[in-house]
């Protein structure tokens, strides 16, 4: 059994100490969001909109419905809404045109959909990263930051794999875009409480049923609100200099742990882990460790081949020990089941107007 740490959900983490350097980096910026009606794209520009009031956000997204419920949510007087795919190169650097950042969000998430449709989490996570830092370079965007996740790090899956591939695309993309003056770099964090893509909709389902089903009660995964998420690309946007991935500190929750905290009287069912999935998550790696350094509140790898850098940055960062890692198992942080609770109830559904007791 883990030991639980307690934790204030409502408490951001020390990358807000940043923020006036990001309303500082913010101010009259024009952001190109792809993937931006997704979850995090949704929290991004709730966040520009609340705090940034000369940003300006462009949605560029493949589908229109969910672009049209965007625009009934927040309006466009300081939102643009681009349909477009991350395949189209040619409406992406037209998109690009003017844009002083890009945020790139846009990918395939779900682990079977790629596993059963290879070819086209290729395109979309591969191929479309290609295009997103080709785009931005032609278009002579300064900042691009790329959204990754823990299942590139050690990949088992396909998905995984896509991502580490647009990983290595980003990284050292700044080798061809540092002459244009584009930097490029990542961030890298676990699952987001209460995503379209988190289990947390499917247990909602089974809630109905009367059943909870568990893949594997030995199951781990790092866990991360959406508000985290935003600070971490902020800060991202702010401070690369081209080629880092920034990971963040995170909590690690047992999946039991989740499933007691959506269900805590519905009778669990076992059914077995699923093609492509891990027991537990890899963040930081320990080859990732060998280039790595602590900032206290986030880990930054560091490019190994860093040809295009022109200042020393990141050195009052701390090296980390020979072989170091971040998995989700052996994490000194760890969400309890009341605590999972009370962080869905606030981070996700407090938001859509209802609770967990409500659904």
């Amino acid at each position: 059994m883990p030991s639980y740490r307690p934790v204030d959900p409502t408490v951001r983490t020390d990358l807000r100490n940043d923020g006036d350097a990001w309303a500082e980096m913010m101010a009259g910026a024009n952001i190109l969001l792809t993937g931006g009606t997704g979850s995090f794209g949704t929290a991004f520009v709730e966040r520009v909109l609340n705090e940034y009031p000369d940003t300006i956000v462009r949605v560029f997204s493949r589908d229109e419905l969910k672009q049209s419920e965007l625009r009934a949510r927040f309006g466009d007087k300081r939102v643009r809404y681009f349909i477009g795919d991350v395949r189209d190169r040619a409406r992406l650097t037209r998109a690009c045109e003017g844009a002083t950042a890009v945020v790139h969000a846009a990918a395939m998430k779900q682990v079977p959909a790629c596993e059963y449709n290879p070819f086209e989490a290729i395109n979309t996570n591969i191929l479309g990263a290609q295009n997103v830092v080709d785009a931005a370079m032609d278009a002579g965007v300064g900042r691009v930051i790329a959204l990754s996740t823990d299942k590139a790090a050690n990949p088992l899956n396909l998905y995984g794999a896509t991502k580490l591939c647009a990983e290595k695309i980003f990284v050292q993309g700044n080798s061809y875009s540092a002459p244009a003056g584009t930097r490029v770099a990542c961030v890298r964090y676990g699952n987001v409480v209460g995503s379209r893509g988190s289990v947390v909709p499917l247990f909602k389902r089974q809630i109905a049923e009367g059943r909870l089903t568990i893949t594997d009660p030995r199951m781990t995964r790092f866990w991360i609100t959406l508000d985290h998420a935003v600070d971490l690309v902020l800060y991202g946007l702010t401070n690369l200099t081209g080629g880092e991935i920034f990971i963040p500190k995170i909590p690690s929750m047992r999946v039991v742990d989740l499933a007691e905290a959506v269900g805590p009287e519905l009778p669990k069912e076992i059914i077995g882990i699923r093609p492509g999935e891990k027991l537990h998550e890899v963040l930081l790696t320990e080859d990732d460790a060998s280039h790595a350094v602590d900032m206290g509140a986030l880990f930054v790898v560091l490019p190994l081949h860093q040809s295009w850098a022109t200042e020393p940055r990141w050195a009052d960062g701390d090296t980390l020990p020979d072989g170091f890692c971040y998995t989700s198992d052996t994490n000194s942080w760890w969400l309890s089941p009341t605590e999972l609770r009370t962080m869905l109830d606030a981070a996700s559904y407090e938001r859509r107007g209802a609770t967990l007791a409500t659904i």
